[in-house]
């Protein structure tokens, strides 16, 4: 797999930690994970975004290792925060994961499904 960001220089920059777009050529296998969330095995919700962070980064490199992929493979990704005040830490988290990596990334404010839940991302990911 070959990956180009795509950054033009007639619009506005983006920010350091995302990419405007990536272009992906070559890849075999592409990943699109299902919204995911900072659970512990037993389905509960980790205890504050710290804790929900760390499990769901923990949950995303699972999915992608059971396909023979790590975080290197994520071209994509989209946020889901139900609170700002939580967009700090989920960019210093998802930098970390990624190892400083950019990619394509949306972040959206809104409500999720279970009100325990803090965040919920979903990934795309080639190889």
């Amino acid at each position: 797999m070959h990956s180009r960001l795509l950054d033009p220089s007639d619009i506005y920059p983006p920010s350091p930690d995302y990419a405007h777009g990536i272009e992906v050529s070559k890849a075999d296998r592409i990943v699109y994970t299902a919204g995911t969330m900072g659970l512990e095995t037993d389905g509960v919700a980790g205890v504050g975004i710290d804790r929900q962070l760390q499990l769901l980064w923990g949950n995303i490199k699972a999915i992608l290792a059971s396909a023979d992929m790590t975080t290197d493979n994520i071209v994509r990704l989209t946020t889901y925060l139900s609170d700002r005040a939580y967009a700090e830490k989920n960019t210093q988290a998802r930098m970390r994961a990624l190892n400083g990596r950019v990619v394509p990334t949306t972040a959206i404010i809104c409500d999720l499904y279970d009100p325990s839940w803090l965040i919920e991302v979903e990934v795309i990911a080639a190889a």
